[in-house]
């Protein structure tokens, strides 16, 4: 079965294409994909950046003036049986399209074939995620009009954690804010799904025996406490600026700020949503980047204001930590992933430090070694640390696969 895989972002678009002919493929490290491709339009505005690479090595890149999706997916896709960078004969080798889509809402616990009702249902929790559910519909619609009648599949981003306990989900406000959706939803779900699966695999356990945390650290951060295969708690909440720093966005603040700015400095909502999505977290602090690496080298060569980014960051991925702990009745394993978990071995060495007293240990030489995918604690850890590379385009795959297989 060919698989499709579409990732649309606001800036960017990521695609790629999978051949899984049967479930063995699942009990394994995850195979390179046939093909994949990235879109950037965020570089020089009307010009989209187009980057193919195959699993040949065939890497092609080109420049298109448009910024229409839809035409842009057509030429992205044509590379696919172009001499150069063939990998089908053919666009109806493609069996079925996945889409990574940001908000489920409370109606999709799971991943679903995409129908006209799903397709409005996407749209209409535009009002939950508006930078992100527009153009993963306009991803699905771009599909449609490059191939026609294939059958599309939503993965979407909430469902891992839509069976938070309610204790987890409910907000402290009026019941009836409840009762009109707001609730904490939690974010980055397909990627907490993937790396905590993964872990068990690497362990040799059943998925559903652990009791893990997994700590996705990149631009946009977020943590999940995983107990009996479901996430039971985690940092964002109902939209992905709740919980820890992050690259711009500020995380948890006294709500009373808030209020504060709009009442007292003259905010509007506009520039108040701009400022703790856009001009907080580690640029905000430091003044100098949203880049952890920028960050830690600024702080290494004596910027205060870095210095301070970096430790209130550590500061709150510490505290966060402890509050996942608390939903588990033991730590079985814990896991870094994306930018920063995945390659910052100062920041995984720091948020364990504070752990040590639960018999965590890490081991310094692995964790330097910028490892993927190994256990870095050391032997006598009570606790296992992993760090995990993300794969959320083949945790898409499977779940395509798995359904349109269960419907045969």
């Amino acid at each position: 079965m060919k698989i499709l895989v579409l990732n649309a972002g606001s800036s960017s678009q990521k695609s790629c294409l999978y051949d899984i002919t049967d479930s063995a493929h699942f009990g394994s490290s995850p195979p390179q994909p046939l093909w994949e491709s990235l879109v950037d339009w965020n570089r020089r505005q009307g010009i989209a950046e187009v980057k193919i690479t195959t699993a040949r090595g065939t890497v092609l890149e080109r420049e298109l003036s448009t910024q229409t999706r839809s035409a842009v997916m057509a030429q992205v896709l044509d590379t696919l049986w172009q001499e150069k960078t063939r990998v089908i004969d053919d666009l109806s080798e493609i069996d079925v399209v996945g889409h990574r889509v940001v908000h489920g809402g409370q109606q999709y616990c799971k991943s679903v074939i995409v129908t006209a009702e799903v397709k409005k249902a996407i749209a209409d929790l535009a009002s939950f995620a508006p930078l992100h559910n527009p153009i993963n519909l306009e991803g699905i619609e771009a599909i449609e009009q490059a191939l026609g009648d294939i059958p599309q599949v939503a993965v979407f981003d909430t469902a891992f954690h839509s069976q938070l306990p309610l204790a987890a989900a409910v907000y402290p406000g009026p019941y009836a804010w409840f009762e009109q959706g707001i609730r904490r939803y939690g974010f980055h779900g397909i990627s907490h799904q993937y790396c905590a699966r993964r872990a068990a695999q690497l362990m040799g356990r059943p998925f559903e025996d652990l009791r893990l945390i997994v700590c996705h650290l990149g631009n946009g951060c977020s943590l999940s406490a995983i107990r009996d295969g479901h996430s039971v708690d985690t940092t964002m909440g109902f939209t992905p600026l709740e919980g820890l720093m992050m690259g711009t966005r500020s995380g948890s603040i006294d709500p009373g700020i808030s209020i504060y700015l709009l009442r007292q400095e003259g905010y509007t909502a506009d520039r108040l949503e701009r400022v703790l999505n856009q001009e907080s977290g580690l640029k905000g602090i430091s003044g100098l980047s949203a880049d952890m690496r920028q960050i830690a080298t600024g702080a290494a060569a004596g910027n205060t204001r870095a210095q301070l980014a970096l430790d209130v960051f550590i500061h709150r991925l510490r505290s966060a930590m402890g509050a996942m702990l608390a939903s588990l009745d033991r730590l079985d394993a814990l896991v870094f992933t994306a930018g920063i978990g995945e390659n910052s071995p100062s920041i995984r060495a720091a948020a364990c430090e504070a752990f040590q007293c639960l018999g965590l240990q890490l081991d310094p030489i692995e964790n330097e070694r910028h490892p993927v995918d190994v256990d870095i604690a050391a032997p006598e850890s009570a606790v296992r640390i992993f760090t995990i590379h993300t794969q959320e385009d083949w945790a898409i795959a499977q779940d395509c696969w798995h359904l349109i297989n269960s419907q045969i």
